[in-house]
């Protein structure tokens, strides 16, 4: 398994992170898994068999609960693991429960760390963009965390452009701690990150760890033109996300891959995740999985390389409508673009077919 940095940081991060949204499976995330007690451990042993040391949960998985169910299956074993959390949805009627704010931040870390059993965090994020908070404030309050030692990076996810570049300005300022990831979503489907986000955070120096590379279930290969989602899957569940606005657009890229799949005796989930790793300006992939057998099969997914006329049958089926400035700029100024944007703007060439 591959370590990066993470970011401008010097934490070292394995290429692929396990997601623990299967675990637990209570409190309205029953469509999500059911991971518990000793497949939990024994899920743990096996990434750390295969290199990956870091696993990445949320107050808001199972309303806490999939932060107790990792917490256990580490036991005796913190000092080899990495974890992650993320506060900021709500999670009860306490109108100071929610956000970005400093009390929610900070109450929220207390009651994160007493469930994994741990003194600190490696990286925390703020889960979502709160904008009745002052920018000031999270960042000040993300870092008294790192200066008290209950975290040692921290990182926000589901911002826009805009508010990544916001905080990371005010967290530049002296005093202030910058974050040095985001976490978002980005599927071979689902391509906005490719607008702004993606580029944006290597511009800062911010990595970009993607969160359900897999379409929160739409990838997992039991999904086509003629198959609905089985009813213990997510999809089928009941799951309310993700939006998916063009139905024919997401069958095509499903068809992609399932050609892409078969011609190479393997899975659909395995390609999606070769491809989702290997685009530009992409960090770290948090891959989940709701037992042991397909925990191995998208680990094994690392080992793949794409042909270039591979990679390029599945992006271009779901390539971004290159929406005002990008169109000008493809047309007028493409020399001018830095090397975080430049493959994207090439793309869109070829859609506003000038090359």
């Amino acid at each position: 398994m591959e370590y990066i940095n993470l970011g401008k940081s010097g934490l070292r991060v394995p290429k692929y992170i396990l997601g623990t949204i299967p675990f637990s499976g209570t409190n309205g995330f029953e469509a999500a898994g059911n991971v518990q007690g000793e497949q939990a451990r024994k899920m743990v042993d096996i990434c750390l068999e295969a290199g990956i040391n870091m696993f990445d949960t949320a107050n808001l998985y199972s309303k806490g609960d999939a932060e107790k169910v990792l917490g256990e299956a580490i036991v005796g074993r913190r000092d080899q693991v990495l974890l992650t959390s993320k506060t900021g949805f709500p999670l009860g009627d306490n109108p100071n429960s929610v956000g970005a704010s400093r009390i929610n931040i900070e109450q929220s870390i207390d009651q994160t760390l007493k469930r994994l059993g741990t003194d600190y965090l490696d990286l925390y994020f703020v889960h979502l963009w709160d904008g009745r908070t002052p920018v000031e404030e999270t960042v000040a309050a993300m870092t008294d965390l790192v200066k008290s030692g209950k975290i040692r990076y921290w990182g926000v996810s589901n911002y826009s452009g805009w508010a990544l570049a916001r905080t990371f300005t005010i967290a530049e300022q002296p005093g202030y701690i910058p974050p040095i990831c985001q976490q978002i979503y980005y599927t071979p489907e689902a391509r906005e990150a490719e607008y702004e986000l993606l580029p944006a955070g290597s511009e800062l120096g911010i990595g970009s760890m993607i969160w359900s590379p897999l379409g929160e279930g739409l990838f997992n290969g039991k999904i086509s033109r003629d198959k609905r989602a089985p009813k213990n899957t997510r999809q089928g569940g009941g799951w309310s996300e993700p939006w998916v606005k063009n139905e024919e657009r997401l069958y095509r890229v499903i068809d992609a891959l399932q050609e892409v799949a078969d011609n190479r005796g393997l899975t659909v989930p395995q390609i999606a995740l070769a491809w989702v790793k290997d685009r530009p300006n992409v960090g770290p992939v948090v891959i989940a999985a709701r037992n042991e057998e397909q925990l191995r099969e998208n680990i094994d997914s690392y080992e793949i390389e794409l042909s270039k006329d591979e990679h390029d049958k599945i992006e271009s089926v779901a390539r971004p409508e290159p929406y005002y400035p990008l169109w000008h700029r493809a047309m007028n100024s493409i020399a001018n673009s830095s090397p975080s944007e430049i493959t994207y703007l090439q793309r869109y060439r070829k859609s506003l077919e000038l090359d």
